[in-house]
């Protein structure tokens, strides 16, 4: 168990406040019943029974649930009872007014938050629950800032008469979690995309895929594209990691591309973006852009697949 990784969760104050205050929305002193799906150290289970839940019930696996297990003791929650399994693992009977999951990653569905929310709402949650959070929005925008390519083409600068152009592909194929400028974006981030929607409080399909396109005003080269989504905790409460919104332990992510694209004024500028997550399988991402001229006759078109950049 790493707890460095935990306590980036727990100095996470924006992340915090925000799990917080969509708590103590639902919360009803001495009445609600509260499930934590992967509680981690119990920081969101503890918030709930401060609120004054009638009970809360904390699931998490492995070593941590040992220290969530120490902690919820320190602090005397007799009303937090911790389940130490995969709540997709749990047969008993239980029926919770509100789910609370923090199962996010900088990709956001890559801790597999639809599959063990789409089995919590089927078997854990009374009729008119709440789900936190309800609804995830991924959103996608060029990056006219050469900073991180250049960083990925050193296998191209090494010299000495080499040619280490395949490992330089495989760094081509791969997502990576980085801080983006909003000056490093397309209009200033202006022209983001919401390129996918997925509503948590009903089925939702673990395979993801979406679109998005930008017509050019004026020439710009396209280096790759951010990566960034908001989730929606419910009254109004928000959580994102767009650039320019409250810093979080989350960073966004950025797609490369093979090569850059020089659009001219009027140019279009596409992008396909695909995934699938499971526990068994791990997270799938792939993305494809395509470079169309002002008469929609598509000039160039460049295929990556995080498969391709993978070392087992």
């Amino acid at each position: 168990m790493r707890i460095e990784y935990h306590r980036t969760l727990i100095a996470d104050t924006a992340r915090n406040d925000a799990f917080h205050a969509a708590l103590k929305a639902v919360i009803v002193p001495g009445q609600t019943v509260v499930a934590d799906i992967g509680a981690g150290t119990g920081l969101l289970g503890l918030m709930a029974s401060k609120l004054g839940a009638k009970a809360v019930y904390l699931f998490e696996t492995a070593e941590v649930a040992g220290v969530a297990d120490k902690i919820l003791k320190a602090n005397r929650a007799k009303n937090c009872h911790l389940v130490p399994c995969h709540s997709t693992e749990f047969d008993d009977r239980l029926e919770a007014d509100v789910i609370v999951s923090e199962t996010l990653g900088n990709y956001a569905l890559e801790e597999n938050i639809i599959d063990t929310l789409n089995d919590a709402r089927r078997r854990f949650l009374k009729p008119n629950g709440r789900i936190i959070p309800s609804a995830i929005t991924q959103f996608v925008a060029p990056v006219i800032a050469p900073r991180i390519d250049e960083e990925l083409r050193a296998w191209g600068r090494v010299g000495h008469g080499l040619d280490l152009g395949v490992a330089q592909t495989m760094s081509f194929n791969n997502a990576y979690v980085r801080t983006l400028a909003a000056d490093e974006l397309l209009d200033g981030g202006k022209s983001v995309a919401a390129w996918d929607s997925i509503d948590l409080t009903r089925d939702a399909k673990s395979a993801r895929k979406g679109e998005a396109h930008w017509k050019l005003a004026k020439p710009r080269t396209v280096y790759g594209f951010a990566y960034w989504w908001d989730a929606a905790l419910g009254n109004g409460v928000t959580l994102s990691t767009a650039p320019g919104a409250a810093r979080t332990h989350w960073e966004q992510l950025y797609f490369p591309l093979l090569q850059p694209i020089a659009l001219a004024a009027g140019e279009t500028l596409n992008v396909s973006l695909r995934s699938r997550s499971s526990e068994e399988a791990g997270t799938h991402l792939a993305w494809t852009a395509t470079h169309s001229d002002a008469r929609c006759k598509q000039i160039a078109r460049q295929a990556l697949d995080l498969d391709k950049g993978y070392l087992p």
